[in-house]
């Protein structure tokens, strides 16, 4: 008996279709972006690279639905949120993305756990849930311990554990990650750029990294580089 194969290919749950993004008209009309068009795949772990004043950044905002585009088309899980309402934009930034800076941002007088809880109340969780899955997710980044620790009283690299942590309570589909490292040591960035993937790895979700350092390179599945504006292709890099 033949058992027959089921279509396996990774879901996409973030596309942009020939996105591009201009500041000003006439004489004073700048190209931040040219026409970009990007699939990435559930459980892909990506990373762009690129000089200051790339469009790095403007692509990241614009795939956050914090930024919108020119033109093109942007899709996140299936659902094409361009012409979304700022009201919808919010709803889709605060159920389908998890954003992670450079500088955690943590609130100063919230502690670990509430750090945690703050997002899942913005979204409407239940307590009970809510903080059932806080204590899942700071177990998981090794913060336990900390777990009622104002953001004074943890090192650099405790703070950024929380800033992913508080990024994955959404249970988001998608994670952006703007520099999450550069304010690290090589030691520290490696630990938590391994957390970031293996919790998009684990958990089917997808996630997009832009950072200068080449040692965290070799964690991502694929590398983009841009430069003034465009994607390159590899025979242009």
């Amino acid at each position: 008996m033949t058992t027959e194969l089921k279509n396996s290919r990774p879901t996409s749950l973030l596309k942009l279709d020939q996105v591009s993004k201009v500041y000003g008209e006439g004489d004073t009309e700048v190209t931040a972006l040219y026409p970009i068009t990007l699939d990435v795949k559930e459980g892909e772990f990506i990373g762009i690279v690129g000089p200051s004043g790339s469009g790095k950044s403007t692509l990241l905002s614009i795939a956050g639905a914090l930024l919108s585009p020119s033109k093109g088309n942007i899709y996140v899980s299936d659902q094409n949120i361009t012409s979304l309402s700022e009201k919808e934009m919010t709803d889709i930034r605060l159920k389908r993305i998890g954003f992670i800076f450079q500088f955690a941002n943590l609130v100063p007088f919230l502690t670990v756990k509430e750090q945690l809880i703050y997002i899942a109340k913005l979204k409407g969780e239940s307590k009970k849930n809510a903080d059932k899955y806080a204590a899942h997710l700071l177990k998981t980044f090794g913060l336990s311990h900390r777990i009622n620790h104002y953001p004074r009283q943890l090192s650099g690299g405790e703070k950024q554990r929380v800033a992913i942590a508080r990024a994955f309570m959404n249970n988001p589909d998608l994670i952006l990650a703007d520099e999450p490292t550069a304010s690290l040591d090589s030691k520290r960035a490696r630990e938590v750029v391994d957390m970031m993937k293996h919790q998009v790895k684990k958990n089917k979700k997808a996630a997009i990294m832009i950072t200068h350092d080449e040692k965290m390179l070799d964690v991502c599945d694929r590398i983009l580089t841009l430069r003034d504006g465009k994607l390159l292709t590899p025979n242009e890099i």
